[in-house]
C-alpha cells in the first residue's frame, strides 16, 4: 500500500471515530425541545420570561394611571345605587325622572340613579330628579347591602336631594372645594350608568369649563340656579347623582345632566358644584327644606352693549331687566330696571348664577350692600333688606294671542332695524291688554341681522310682539318721541330700550341694550 493510500485510510478512520463520539456524548445531555411547529401531541414549548420594555418618558403617565386606580379603590365604598319606585298611574312626574323608568305597562315603574355617602351615619346626596315623585326609595351599597331610604328633603331649584339610611360606620366621601378646581384638571365621574349591570363605573376626563348655565333642562324655572361644571368624562343616564371626583379623592361636583341628541354620552357632561350642593344639603338636613332670600328682580347676564352703555372696562355683572313686584326690596332701595349689579357686600358678581347663590343662601331679612353701574360710568351703592323667596314665578310669553299685521300707519325705524305702530285701542284689544295700561310703539317687524335682531320681537317671532315704552329713560308714546330719542343718542351709540311684552301672566317688562345703525 502506498503512503498516500495509507494517509487517506487514517483520515477516514478519524472522521468515523469523531462521528461516533458525537453520537455518544449527545445521548448524555438533554436534546433541544421541539419547536411549536415540530410539536405533534402533548408537549408544551419551554418559554423564557421576557422583561418589560424600557420606555422613555412614560413615568408620569404610569403615575397618573396609578393615581386613578388608587382614587377609584379608595372611594368605591362611598358610591351607592339608588332605586326609585312609583306606581305608573300617578301623573305629573318630571320628564327627566320618566326617562329612567322601565316596564311602562305593568302598573309599576322603577328608575335607577346614583348617589354618594356624605356622613358615616347614613346621609346620602343625589339629584332631585332621581327620586322625584317616588313612592319608595332603596339604596344599595357596593358591598351589596340594601336599605330602605328616607327622603330628608329635596330642592327643585338646584336639583338636589338628601336621603338617609339606617346604618352606621359607613365610608363617607371627603367634600372638596369646587371654587378651587381649574379648567383642564383631571377628574373621575363615578356612578351606575345604563342600569344595574354597569354599577360602579369609573370614567376619566378633564374639567372642560366652569360656570355653565342656561341649559335647557326639564322643569327649570326662572328661579333655578344653573352653575355647572362641564366635563368630558363619560356620563350617561344612571350616572345622575354620582360624584365627580378630583385626584385627591374629593367630591367637587354631582353629575347631573348631559347635552346629547341621542340621550347618551356625546362628550358634554355637567355637574353641580359641591360648594353649591353643600349649602343646599346643610339646609335640607337642618330644616327639611331650603329657605332662599331674594332681591325680587328679573335679571340677565351683561352683554357687550350693556357694558359699553354703563362704561364698564370689561363685560361682567348682571343687568336688572325688570322689577315686577312693587313691594320688591330692590325697588324700595332705589334699584331700577337697566341697573347693572357689580358686587354684593364688596364681592364681585360676574354672571347670573353667582348672584343667585350669593343672595339666595343669605338669611331673609338680612341687609346687603349692592354696587350698581349706570349710564356713562355712574356708580352707586344701595342697601337692600332681602325678602324670602316663596314662589317660583314663570315668565313665559303667550303664543296664543291674535296675529297683528302691519297697517298703513306703521313707521320704519331704520337705525333700530324695526317697523313700529302706536298701540291703539283696537291693537290693545287684540293683544288682550287694557287700552291705556301700556302706551308705546308696537314692534311689527324686525330686520333679520339688523341692530334689533334677536333683541326685540314682533308677532313673526315667538310670543306676543314687544311694545317700546321708553328709550334712555325718555317715555315713547309716538314715532316722533322715538325718532327724537334716537337722534339724541346719535349713530352707532348704544341705547337702553324699555319694552313691555303681553303674556298670559300679564305684561312683562324688560330692558334691552341695542347699538344703533349708522
Amino acid at each position: 500500500m502506498s503512503a498516500r493510500s495509507l494517509n487517506w485510510l487514517k483520515f477516514g478512520s478519524l472522521v468515523a471515530l469523531a462521528f461516533s463520539l458525537g453520537l455518544f456524548f449527545a445521548g448524555l445531555v438533554d436534546s433541544p425541545s421541539p419547536t411549536t411547529a415540530q410539536t405533534t401531541r402533548g408537549t408544551v414549548p419551554s418559554l423564557t420570561p421576557v422583561g418589560s420594555p424600557v420606555l422613555q418618558g412614560t413615568g408620569s403617565l404610569a403615575s397618573l394611571s396609578e393615581g386613578f386606580a388608587n382614587v377609584a379603590e379608595a372611594v368605591k365604598p362611598s358610591v351607592v345605587l339608588i332605586e326609585a319606585q312609583r306606581t305608573a298611574e300617578e301623573t305629573g312626574r318630571s320628564r327627566s325622572f320618566q326617562d329612567f323608568f322601565r316596564n311602562p305597562d305593568d302598573g309599576f315603574r322603577e328608575g335607577r340613579g346614583s348617589g354618594f355617602i356624605v356622613s358615616a351615619d347614613g346621609y346620602i346626596l343625589t339629584n332631585n330628579h332621581v327620586i322625584d315623585g317616588a313612592d319608595r326609595v332603596r339604596v344599595r351599597l357596593t358591598d351589596r347591602r340594601e336599605f330602605e331610604a328616607e327622603v330628608i328633603g329635596a330642592d327643585v331649584n338646584t336639583d338636589l336631594a338628601v336621603l338617609k339610611i339606617d346604618a352606621d360606620d359607613l365610608s363617607a366621601f371627603a367634600l372638596g372645594d369646587s371654587d378651587e378646581s381649574r379648567v383642564g384638571e383631571w377628574v373621575l365621574a363615578i356612578g351606575n350608568p345604563l342600569g344595574e349591570n354597569l354599577t360602579f363605573t369609573v370614567t376619566s376626563g378633564i374639567i372642560s369649563a366652569k360656570g355653565r348655565g342656561r341649559l335647557n333642562l326639564p322643569n327649570a324655572t326662572s328661579t333655578s340656579i344653573q352653575d355647572f361644571i362641564q366635563t368630558d368624562a363619560a356620563i350617561n343616564p344612571g350616572n345622575s347623582g354620582g360624584p365627580l371626583v378630583n385626584l385627591h379623592g374629593e367630591v367637587i361636583g354631582i353629575n347631573s345632566a348631559i347635552a346629547s341628541q341621542t340621550g347618551t354620552y356625546v362628550g358634554y357632561g355637567f355637574a353641580i358644584p359641591i360648594n353649591l350642593a353643600r349649602r343646599v344639603m346643610t339646609q335640607l338636613i337642618e330644616n327639611g327644606r331650603v329657605r332662599r332670600a331674594a332681591l325680587m328682580v328679573s335679571i340677565i347676564d351683561v352683554t357687550p352693549e350693556d357694558a359699553e352703555y354703563a362704561g364698564l372696562p370689561d363685560i361682567r355683572g348682571v343687568m336688572v331687566q325688570d322689577i315686577p313686584d312693587n313691594a320688591s326690596p330692590a325697588r324700595r332701595a332705589g334699584i331700577v330696571p337697566g341697573d347693572i349689579i357689580l358686587a354684593i357686600d364688596g364681592k364681585p358678581v360676574n354672571y347670573v348664577a353667582e348672584l343667585q347663590q350669593e343672595i339666595g343662601f343669605r338669611t331673609p331679612g338680612e341687609e346687603v350692600s349692592v354696587e350698581l353701574a349706570r349710564k356713562g360710568g355712574a356708580r352707586k351703592k344701595v342697601t337692600v333688606r332681602l325678602a324670602e323667596l316663596d314662589t317660583q314665578p314663570r315668565l313665559a310669553q303667550d303664543d296664543t294671542g291674535p296675529t297683528t299685521e302691519p297697517s298703513s300707519g306703521s313707521t320704519n325705524m331704520e337705525r333700530l332695524g324695526i317697523a313700529v305702530e302706536p298701540v291703539t285701542e283696537i291693537i290693545a284689544d287684540r293683544l288682550g291688554i287694557e287700552h291705556g295700561d301700556v302706551n308705546g310703539l308696537m314692534v311689527l317687524e324686525v330686520q333679520p341681522g339688523g341692530p334689533s335682531w334677536e333683541k326685540l320681537f314682533s308677532r313673526q317671532g315667538a310670543g306676543a310682539p314687544d311694545i317700546i315704552v321708553a328709550v334712555d329713560g325718555a317715555e315713547v308714546l309716538s314715532e316722533g318721541d322715538l325718532r327724537q330719542a334716537l337722534d339724541t343718542a346719535g349713530s352707532g351709540a348704544v341705547v337702553s330700550v324699555e319694552v313691555v311684552s303681553p303674556t298670559a301672566q300679564g305684561p312683562r317688562r324688560r330692558v334691552v341694550r341695542i347699538r344703533l345703525a349708522d
